[in-house]
């Protein structure tokens, strides 16, 4: 070893170090894919060539337009090949991609233009209203709105606003791709739903996004030319990364507007689908599918599931049908998923139901672009790993965000003792195997999607019959989890459930209002704190 010590002229140059970042994949798909097909959405069929040119015309686009490097670029868009290629076209420009979710409400969205400073957004015909009136709620200066039409799925352009497609055609197709200089730069900016009514600002860069990206071609078990569909929002940790993994292994992107079974089961049969992700409720929809929606298909379909587990009687009627599904876990802040329920053939393959089911409700181990994930205790120690211990799960690695925008103490916070503090309460398995028993505390997972109770709780507290409000996850079969609000009401006064589901609904985006009320005194601490854990378990005997 110690000739190592002098390492005269053994420094980076450009012939052997390039700044890691998803872009690259892109590039190289243009070399080694320009005919493979890279995007299909109905008649929309656009080649690893074709897709390379309207990136590279929506950067130069974008440019013209005033982004420059840095700047946040947002889209309220569904899964449709804009979607896609905003993924490429906006870092490409040197710009920071904010991808919104569409289901969000008018005070949310104004909040994200505020805090992530847009310069221009790109919004589906189906939610301009929606971005309209969040440009109209701002503090600061409105996006540039770039109307993103889609006629052939009964959204056609309105004539308000300049259309995407228009954009494309002004760009440059010669233009110079803006790649970053240091891979810590910023690609993408996504808002999660903390436990605080605003969201925070999780900050991804390039080196992230693409060893995430690489990761999980391992994970998955990747071979060239997969089909994926794109059922997890783009808008959801940047869709999990995979949109930025498929040109790396010359993989199609077959994109899903409309989640439905009909519409899954035909990505499958008409265009071969391999592989998709998406939460439970997706697995359900598919098993319980009347046959006139399902269509036969002969290969077997990958699947990473996440948002809670699987119940045991799903995973024993969609195996049958031609579905691996493997579950996975992580959070916007470890850009998707981080950990998988890797499968011990040798010791698991001849477990059948609830035994089967058990295994595949654990959350795994690291993916491999992860440098540890375990369950400590408060004084950061490790838990015993008895399959009994509680703890919170910690990660640390290259897949883990920079930080919160305009946050540090939440982002110093959050990163306290050298690991991410997850606030997913687990067990940790002898095999290493982590297991979540309690979801942190404030945040429940409906379809998927996070909704922080403080903000419901917020919204009802606004409501003038009601003294005290506590939301609080209800079990749901559709969604695997529903709010569902405790009220507490002033001395006197009188309110009906459907009423305050309506107040409610005023403030909140659909999913976010609570599915069922209960009017009762709250149960209460010494110190006078709700007791959540109480209301949870009434709400599962509800």
């Amino acid at each position: 070893m110690g000739w190592m010590k002098d390492e005269t002229g053994l420094d980076k140059c450009a012939a052997n170090y390039v700044p890691l970042t998803p872009l690259s994949g892109l590039n190289r798909a243009l070399e080694v894919f320009p005919d493979h097909l890279a995007v299909a959405y109905g008649a929309h069929r656009k080649t690893y060539r074709e897709y390379h040119e309207r990136v590279t015309r929506l950067a130069s686009a974008l440019t013209r337009l005033g982004v420059a490097p840095g700047d946040v670029v947002s889209t309220i868009l569904p899964n449709i090949p804009a979607a896609a290629e905003a993924h490429f076209g906006v870092p490409a420009c040197g710009g920071v991609l904010n991808s919104i979710n569409i289901r969000l409400d008018v005070h949310t969205v104004a909040y994200i233009f505020d805090h992530g400073e847009a310069k221009v957004v790109l919004v589906d015909t189906e939610f301009l209203p929606l971005a309209e009136a969040a440009c109209e709620e701002m503090q600061g200066d409105a996006p540039i709105i770039i109307e993103v039409a889609d006629a052939a799925n009964g959204h056609p352009a309105t004539g308000r606003y300049p259309e995407y497609e228009d954009l494309l055609a002004g760009g440059d197709p010669g233009f110079d791709w803006v790649l970053p200089e240091d891979e810590w730069e910023s690609i993408a900016l996504n808002y999660t739903s903390g436990t605080t009514g605003h969201p925070k600002g999780v900050v991804y860069h390039h080196r992230g996004a693409y060893l995430n990206a690489m990761g999980q071609v391992i994970s998955w078990r990747i071979v060239l030319h997969p089909v994926y569909l794109t059922i997890v929002p783009l808008f959801h940790c940047n869709g999990w990364c995979h949109t930025w993994m498929m040109p790396m292994v010359g993989g199609t992107v077959v994109c899903c507007r409309d989640i439905t079974a009909t519409n899954i089961f035909n990505a499958i049969a008409d265009e071969g689908v391999t592989h998709f992700g998406g939460a439970p409720i997706v697995l359900n929809m598919l098993v319980n599918a009347p046959e006139s929606q399902r269509r036969s298909f002969d290969h077997v379909v990958e699947v990473f599931t996440a948002g809670a587990p699987p119940a045991p009687a799903t995973l024993a009627k969609i195996e049958p049908m031609g579905f691996h599904v493997t579950q996975v876990y992580g959070l916007t802040e470890v850009y998707g998923p981080a950990t998988e329920c890797l499968w011990d053939h040798a010791r698991w393959d001849d477990l059948e139901g609830a035994d089967r089911a058990a295994i595949k409700a654990r959350q795994g181990v690291a993916m491999p672009f992860i440098e540890h994930v375990t369950v400590l205790d408060e004084t950061m120690t490790q838990i015993p790993m008895d399959g009994e211990t509680q703890g919170e799960i910690m990660i640390r690695g290259n897949g883990v965000m920079k930080g919160y925008l305009k946050n540090p103490d939440a982002t110093a916070e959050a990163f306290k003792g050298g690991y991410f503090h997850s606030g997913d309460i687990a067990i940790q398995h002898p095999d290493t195997y982590v297991q979540i028993t309690d979801r942190a505390k404030d945040i429940i997972i409906s379809g998927g999607e996070n909704i922080s109770s403080v903000e419901v709780e917020g919204v009802l507290m606004h409501h003038p019959a009601v003294s005290l409000a506590a939301v609080v996850a209800k079990p749901d079969e559709k969604w695997g989890e529903v709010p569902c609000a405790f009220i507490e009401l002033l001395e006197g006064a009188t309110a009906e459930e459907a009423e305050v589901i309506a107040f409610a609904r005023k403030e909140l985006a659909g999913f976010k209002t609570p599915k069922k009320v209960v009017f009762q005194e709250l149960p209460k601490t010494s110190t006078g704190k709700i007791q959540k854990f109480a209301l949870r378990k009434l709400a599962k005997e509800i």
